[in-house]
């Protein structure tokens, strides 16, 4: 399967859910409830007062994310998906926003930034200006979560990849890694003690 060489714009994420309203079934595969649970569990704080959600789709790990923070933001490149979103989280401290990263990034400092299966999205240029961008968005002591799918894809990045490339543009320490036959989990962050009960 060959990859795409260039990042993969709005136009086919508008297309999937023209097509399908949960296109990669995040309301009810087995495998994204396991994912969301494992990527909660790797959080190494109870509570974040400020995070930023990159890709939140139609809105199923932003509602469980948003119970962990005290102020969320949440982007998405597709206008169907933000307005499932809204309805699956309707929360007041949560806000969404139509943005395409790296070319357009919310203002602000987060003390958690949520990259959920999107860095392999982009080519190599666009991930190393978005993980320029993460590492000025995090507040000191704050932490990163990147989840990347390991199965076979077309997109610009292997999931392996789009992560490695990450931690070595941001230059982060990673303070956790997990991995599933199916997914990868990395957490980094800056001078983060580790909470020795997390969740």
């Amino acid at each position: 399967m060959s990859r795409r060489t260039e990042s993969i714009g709005p136009e086919y994420f508008n297309d999937m859910y023209a097509a399908d309203p949960d296109p990669w079934r995040f309301a009810s595969s087995h495998y994204e409830r396991e994912k969301y649970a494992a990527s909660l569990a790797a959080l190494p704080q109870r509570r974040f007062a400020s995070a930023l959600e990159v890709g939140c789709s139609i809105g199923i790990f932003t509602a469980a994310l948003a119970a962990r923070c005290d102020r969320l933001v949440a982007l998405d490149v597709a206008d169907a998906a933000l307005a499932r979103a809204r309805e699956n989280c309707a929360e007041a401290h949560v806000s969404f926003a139509n943005l395409r990263v790296p070319g357009q990034w919310p203002p602000g400092r987060f003390d958690l930034i949520v990259l959920s299966e999107v860095l392999y999205y982009l080519d190599q240029a666009d991930l190393a200006r978005v993980a320029g961008q993460a590492r000025g968005a995090v507040q000191p002591g704050g932490c990163i979560l990147l989840v990347h799918f390991l199965g076979e894809t077309n997109y610009p990045l292997s999931g392996d990849a789009a992560a490695e490339r990450f931690m070595l543009e941001a230059g982060l320490p990673r303070l956790r890694q997990q991995r599933a036959p199916l997914y990868r989990i990395d957490v980094l962050g800056v001078d983060q003690p580790l909470d020795a009960n997390p969740g």
